[in-house]
Formats: structure tokens, sequence, C-alpha cells
């Protein structure tokens, strides 16, 4: 499969903190990718530079060939990508509607046109029967689902998912799991930021594990885990026994 997301050589730093150093890896069009590692290993800063909330000190990223890095977060979203937050960020007092309207408006500037794509998506993620409830109202996992609804309002081509499978009971991650398995079967590629190896590993097609903001290794789902590296800096002994 052809790459979609290049992610060149890039680099950040916050002060004297190195939260991103030399990270290179390509995501493939249609891919679900796991970015995985302990806490401070870079996660969030990399999503952050791949939205364009922040802007590299040095590298690029790529999508589809053309430089997205610096383009700031609407011009990423313009070109296609889209995330949620590890911390959910629904604007509580509009509904449900008005919540993925915002999306929508990211596109298309007519409000009819807007309303029409935001109902589609809500109907999509499971959300039909909320559609008219403040956002306030919603259960955890359904605030989840209406931040992920936002998001493909927009129309991404690629989806950065910052745990959301996080905090969920068993049959709701499993819900969550087929969620994400029908927006990758829409043509969205995903890389999604889970802590919940159980859930992520038989879900993701690859993953890229970082330790102090550097790639440590990536590959399948079966070799990462046995990889002694990560066993020793993230996942601990159980695996190793695996």
């Amino acid at each position: 499969m052809p790459a979609l997301l290049e992610i060149d050589r890039v680099s950040k730093a916050f002060g004297g903190v190195k939260a991103n150093v030399e990270v290179s890896f390509e995501v493939a069009q249609g891919e679900i990718l796991g970015l995985i590692g302990p806490n401070g290993a870079g996660k969030t800063s990399l999503f952050n530079a791949i939205a364009g909330e922040v802007t590299p000190d040095t590298g690029e990223i790529r999508l589809d060939g053309t430089r997205v890095s610096g383009l700031g977060p609407t011009g990423c979203a313009k070109r296609g990508i889209a995330r949620t937050f590890q911390v959910v960020r629904s604007f509580d007092s509009m509904t449900v509607l008005e919540n993925v309207m915002v999306g929508a408006f990211a596109r298309e500037r007519r409000a009819r046109v807007a309303m029409d794509e935001a109902t589609r998506v809500l109907d999509f993620a499971g959300l039909s029967a909320r559609i008219d409830t403040q956002a306030y109202l919603l259960s955890p996992p359904e605030k989840r689902r209406l931040e992920v609804a936002r998001a493909l309002a927009t129309r991404p081509r690629l989806l950065l998912l910052d745990e959301m499978l996080t905090g969920l009971t068993p049959a709701e991650a499993q819900a969550g799991v087929q969620f994400i398995r029908d927006v990758r079967a829409m043509g969205v590629t995903i890389i999604m930021v889970e802590h919940v190896m159980e859930v992520l590993l038989p879900l993701i097609d690859r993953a890229v594990v970082l330790n102090l903001g550097r790639v440590l290794t990536h590959g399948s789902p079966s070799a990462v885990v046995r990889d002694p590296d990560v066993i020793r800096a993230y996942l601990g002994d159980r695996y190793a026994q695996a």
C-alpha cells in the first residue's frame, strides 16, 4: 500500500525537554497504526505536530507527498487530518448535532449542508437518538463517540485517536473497537495512541513504539510485543513470558 503519511526525521523540544528526536516512519493508506510507549515517550507531542498544533523544530510531515508541517490546525484539517483528544473536548452547552456541525463547518459554509452532514455522521456513530441532547448529558463512551463524529464531519483522510478506548468497560471497549473498524472501512487511515494493549493489539495492523522521544522499534503487533527492548521499556515481564 502507498504511504499516506510520512514522518521524516521530526524533532521537537520544549525548552530543554526533547519531546521528539529524529522520529521517522510511514503510515500506509487504509492502515490502522498503533503509536505506543510509556508516559513521556513523545506520543502526544507527535500527535500535536501531525495535527498542526505545533511545528517541528526540524524534519517534515507529509500527507500524500505534500508538506503539512507548519500549516497549523486549520490548514491540516483542510488537507484531511483530524484528531480526538485524551481529555474529551465537547462543547457542553451545545447539542450533539451542533457539536458535530462545528466539524462539518471546516469543509462547508452552508448551514443546511453542514446539518445534513452532521446528521449522517451521527447516524454512522450510533448517536442519532441523542441528536438534540446537550453534550454534557452524554455518558463517557457517548462523549468519545461524539468527538470522533465531530472529527469525521471534517471528512478526514487521516484520523488521530488519542486514547479513545481508555476508561471504558470491556463491553464498551469492544463496541469501540468495532466502531474504529467501521471508520477504517469508510476509507479513513487511523493512528491510535492507546494504553490498553489487550484491546489495541488485535485491532492494529502495525505498531510504532516511542521511548524518550525516539522510535524504539516498529513492526507487526506480534513482533513488537516480543521485542526485549519494548518489554523492558514499556510492556513489562508478563509479555516476556507470553
